[in-house]
């Protein structure tokens, strides 16, 4: 039924057209035939005209409502376009800051190996990072195949970041010097008092993952800012890379003895390049 209705709609509105068309063209033809009386004419005329604004108007809407909906289809290009421009803009922004961090990290790298005259070093990449409560890891992409071994020191940012924990062909897994896990190989270090006189230690970490210089072997003071480096000691390690300063001197949980607290001088939080410190040039 409501198909019906629509239909009949429909051929009312033909009907209408064609009824104008009908009238217009008679009417054009009265108002052209110049034998008929003047009255006839101007009565031709005033319906011609009248019947063109008639159908002037839909047609002007029509026409009106097709160049709205170009219009609206032009704003919607032009504004994915722009979406897409800003997207690709965020994604250059986004790996220019990647590139420029990373060069920066090079040219510490090459910092570091200026420094390293008496060691042989190899730089890497940092390819993945594992993290949890009790151990960090980084994934780096020289191992076996490049001299590697484990042990080995590995610095980042000026200071030493952790030690080689396994060897691969290609690729090797760096145990940071903050793990809190218990079986980690801990850095013997050394560090140097205003009267110079030599404390020796190894680093420990607290379970917040804060770095600590104990069993150092005087009641000697360090003060704050004082270099740590390694001591060579017990022969993982070579002597000489900064581990870090001390940030301040306190006393343990008994209240017994010192607590020393280390500033790491290495890049622990995004590291991307690191050098590898392989052994001292005489051994």
């Amino acid at each position: 039924m409501k198909n019906f209705f629509q239909n009949r709609k429909m051929l009312a509105a033909f009907g209408t057209v064609a009824v104008l068309a009908a009238l217009l063209g008679s009417t054009v033809r009265l108002r052209n035939n110049l034998s008929a009386p003047l009255l006839i004419q101007r009565l031709g005329n005033d319906i011609v005209s009248v019947g063109s604004r008639i159908v002037s108007v839909p047609v002007s809407w029509f026409t009106d409502g097709i160049d709205s909906v170009k219009d609206l289809q032009n704003a919607a290009d032009e504004n994915s376009h722009l979406k897409k421009k800003v997207a690709e803009l965020a994604q250059v922004e986004a790996r220019n800051a990647a590139l420029e961090k990373e060069n920066k990290q090079l040219k510490a790298a090459a910092g570091i190996k200026k420094t390293l005259t008496g060691y042989t070093t190899t730089t890497a990449s940092v390819i993945s990072r594992s993290s949890d409560s009790w151990s960090e890891v980084l994934t780096i992409d020289k191992g076996k195949s490049s001299g590697l071994k484990k042990d080995m020191a590995v610095m980042s940012g000026g200071g030493v970041i952790g030690r080689i924990l396994e060897v691969d062909a290609a690729t090797s897994k760096v145990e940071l010097i903050t793990t809190t896990d218990s079986s980690a190989n801990r850095f013997a270090v050394q560090a140097t008092t205003d009267t110079g006189k030599v404390l020796h230690g190894i680093i420990t970490v607290q379970s917040n993952g804060t770095l600590t210089f104990t069993q150092a072997s005087s009641s000697s003071k360090l003060k704050k800012g004082t270099k740590v480096y390694t001591s060579g000691l017990g022969g993982t390690s070579p002597k000489g890379l900064l581990i870090g300063t001390v940030a301040e001197t306190t006393k343990d949980s008994f209240g017994l003895s010192d607590l020393i607290k280390i500033k790491p001088a290495g890049n622990l939080s995004d590291a991307s390049v690191v050098t590898v410190v392989k052994r001292s040039v005489a051994g």
